[in-house]
């Protein structure tokens, strides 16, 4: 890209950036892809918006074990490791608030065939929900799908997690139907959204 444009775009994505911190009410709010050495911090922001969500009732063996096997930040590491895989973080005045989570070309039977992402996780930290940061990674997570040639986004929220339920309606997603997650022997009911076309 020649050097004019590729200024050109850097100003409208700060300008987008700013437009979107005014409307969120962050002043300092910023959006920005993962590195590496994002790992530690993506994998303790998983792992209190996990616990908050999934573990209303306390902590028990499975629940544990599930952090640890996808929170790690080896875990995590791993995964900012992959080209399939991409993050985007947000971050208040250097404090990481909140990440987006996608895959590349991960498909479901639920789910039409073709060039697909799946939106695998976005976590907002409890404190920082209901500002509009949400939205603003949905919608880059979104365009960075759509860049790499992907024209559906799918993804699957647990059925008793109404706040998420709820948005992902409000945001233009289509329920197809349940699906099932399983983990250590335990089914939890989940619901699949797609987005389509991006």
């Amino acid at each position: 890209m020649p050097a004019a444009l590729d200024a050109s775009a850097a100003g409208r994505r700060l300008r987008l950036r700013r437009l979107e911190s005014a409307r969120i009410g962050i002043v300092d709010l910023t959006f920005r892809d993962a590195e590496t050495a994002d790992a530690l911090c993506i994998g303790v922001l998983a792992t209190q918006v996990f616990l908050d969500t999934y573990a209303t009732d306390g902590i028990r063996p499975s629940v544990a074990r599930e952090v640890l096997e996808h929170f790690s930040t080896g875990a995590i590491s791993a995964l900012l490791s992959d080209p399939a895989t991409a993050f985007i973080v947000a971050e208040s005045s250097g404090h990481m608030v909140a990440f987006a989570q996608m895959t590349y070309g991960s498909t479901h039977e639920s789910v039409a065939a073709g060039n697909t992402a799946e939106l695998k996780r976005l976590y907002v930290q409890e404190r920082f929900s209901g500002k509009g940061i949400g939205g603003a990674l949905l919608r880059r997570a979104e365009a960075l799908a759509a860049e790499q040639g992907a024209s559906t986004i799918w993804l699957t929220v647990w059925a008793g997690n109404r706040r998420a339920l709820a948005f992902y309606v409000r945001q233009g997603y289509k329920d197809v139907g349940a699906s099932t997650y399983v983990f250590e022997g335990e089914q939890y009911e989940t619901r699949i959204f797609v987005r389509e076309p991006l």
